[in-house]
């Protein structure tokens, strides 16, 4: 018989995947901790924790027993008319580490559809008080997922070229650098003027897949309170940045002003199942609560708040808030910290960037976003042992809180490899 990736060549159409050009797919048979295992048993430290959703590490015992706990009680039920325990007790665990303005929760099943709800909680809180307002804001390079909602406050048109002529009317804004900052809220202000903008969204500090693009707090911060001075709707999506990986619980937790909306999911999860949820604020729950039944929010999905995905969420809650993994952050941090200072002078490094986990260099080239040197660098990655995946001529780490000292330092040292034998 075939190996995996030969028979997966056949019917199977890959995300991100020009099938022509990389007809190829590693074959992952299983994985533990921070470290994935190929077809031929070949180990690979999974420097993204793919995609940045298995934080505590893939096949974490304490997730899997109580996912198999709770497969046996109860595995999905209807969530409109229904309710369950662990639904209640998940939304009871985010309260105590969500911002605190943040009151209620709408359940979905991605960061895509996270990003879509908060984007109709915008539109409708507006329509449901009278008010037709239609324009959104977005940031420059800001990206929020790939539904049609998301694609259309999302600003990589290499992602979004062929539909954007099917979009929302959004207008973009450049991130908050702390030397711009000024400038911004100016223009900000000029389009919030015209008294038609519903809502603005934003990735807070950190632009996930514009290649970990970092901006001023306090600029963001001054963003925010223009919103709330005018009753624009202000949507956090810490789809990426939630769950620990700034250093907070929330990336949002760094300014004053807090979001009206939330957008979570990747590591609401903790990598074992499908969920997201978006949080809003009381203020956005009471526009649509009324004896109006069209003020209703009617948007749903079959998977919405399924027990099993539940109880993994409230399984990694616990996680995060532990001793121990809180103990983890602090260790990847300060590792970063010590590699920063071996890495930020080299002559092939344009700049460096961390906060939290999240840490990033550019090299001082120029690349194609997936060009032939973006490939080498991954394939050099992979050929040692190391699952990173350069952006451009970005090369970023986020890893499992986890991973051990030595697998971070293979990880450093792989990229170090790479700046000599590779760029």
């Amino acid at each position: 018989m075939k190996n995996i990736s030969d028979r997966d060549k056949k019917h199977i159409w890959h995300p991100l995947t020009q099938h022509k050009l990389h007809p190829d797919a590693i074959a992952i048979t299983r994985a533990k901790g921070a470290v994935l295992y190929d077809e031929e048993n070949k180990e690979y430290i999974d420097g993204i924790a793919s995609w940045y959703t298995c934080m505590y590490g893939h096949c974490n015992d304490h997730i899997i027993r109580k996912a198999h706990a709770q497969m046996q009680r109860l595995d999905h039920v209807v969530f409109s008319g229904f309710t369950h325990d662990v639904a209640v007790e998940l939304s009871e665990a985010l309260m105590e580490i969500l911002p605190q303005n943040q009151q209620k929760l709408f359940f979905s099943d991605n960061g895509s559809t996270a990003s879509d709800v908060a984007i109709k909680m915008a539109l409708q809180y507006h329509f449901n008080r009278g008010k037709k307002k239609n324009i959104l804001v977005a940031f420059e390079e800001g990206f929020h997922g790939d539904t049609f909602g998301a694609m259309s406050v999302s600003g990589l048109s290499v992602y979004n070229g062929p539909f954007e002529d099917f979009f929302l009317t959004v207008e973009r804004i450049p991130v908050p650098t702390g030397e711009n900052n000024e400038e911004v809220l100016e223009k900000l202000r000029r389009i919030i003027s015209e008294d038609n903008v519903a809502g603005f969204i934003y990735e807070p500090l950190v632009q996930g897949a514009a290649a970990m693009k970092m901006h001023d707090r306090e600029g963001l911060n001054a963003l925010i309170g223009l919103c709330k001075e005018n009753d624009v709707i202000t949507i956090a999506d810490e789809v990426m940045t939630g769950f620990g990986k700034t250093g907070k619980n929330f990336a949002s937790e760094y300014m004053d002003n807090q979001p009206d909306i939330i957008s979570m999911s990747k590591a609401l999860t903790a990598g074992m199942l499908p969920m997201a949820i978006t949080s809003c604020t009381r203020k956005v729950y009471d526009a649509f609560y009324s004896d109006d039944i069209s003020k209703g929010l009617f948007h749903g999905h079959t998977y919405s708040a399924t027990p099993l995905a539940c109880s993994v969420a409230l399984a990694g809650i616990e996680l995060l808030r532990s001793e121990e993994m809180q103990q983890n952050l602090q260790r990847v941090m300060e590792s970063h910290r010590e590699f920063d200072k071996r890495v930020r002078n080299h002559h092939k490094v344009a700049a460096t960037r961390q906060l939290g986990v999240i840490y990033a260099l550019d090299l001082n080239i120029q690349m194609e976003r997936y060009g032939n040197l973006r490939d080498k660098l991954f394939r050099f990655f992979m050929d040692n042992g190391v699952f990173l995946r350069p952006l451009g001529n970005t090369i970023y780490i986020l890893p499992p809180y986890v991973v051990t000292g030595e697998q971070l330092q293979k990880i450093y040292d792989s990229i170090e490899r790479a700046l000599d034998e590779v760029v």
